[in-house]
């Protein structure tokens, strides 16, 4: 028995095809293989490892030049301190911007919202990576002040 008239389309799209990988990749980033999941930089634990490996696989009959090891162990501590650095910098502006929100309690603030902007006085304030004002019963981002005015 063959239907007339009627066709199957077993191709698909290239936008079916995108939208297909764009679920694949998301669903293979979201593994984890071995309790490990992936990433996109190295840190200092994975140049730690990469150099143990290097040193348990050398050749024993001609093993790592000792200056080429001691420029590779300085790599490794420069790596760490400025991964430190690096730490104490993101801390150090979450105080400051922190501060700046404390700035703003009892001040007179303009919000801006994209298309308008509202206004009203800072009541309270929240921490974090992301500070916000109360005004009235809502909450806005820090960054979305376009002034503030004195007392």
């Amino acid at each position: 028995m063959e239907s007339e008239g009627v066709s199957l389309n077993t191709q698909m799209s290239a936008q079916e095809i995108a939208k297909l990988q764009m679920q694949v990749d998301t669903y293979n980033k979201s593994l984890a293989v071995n309790g490990r999941t992936t990433s996109q930089s190295l840190g200092k634990d994975d140049f730690l490892k990469l150099l143990i490996t290097q040193m348990q696989n050398q050749d024993p009959t001609d093993p790592m030049d000792n200056t080429e090891f001691i420029a590779q162990m300085a790599e490794f501590s420069t790596l760490e301190q400025m991964t430190n650095m690096n730490s104490n910098f993101e801390q150090l502006n979450q105080m400051l911007t922190s501060n700046q929100a404390i700035g703003t309690i009892g001040r007179v603030v303009d919000v801006d919202l994209g298309g308008t902007t509202t206004s009203g006085v800072v009541e309270a304030v929240t921490y974090g990576n992301n500070p916000q004002v109360k005004i009235g019963n809502v909450y806005y981002d820090l960054n979305k002040i376009a002034a503030v005015y004195g007392e």
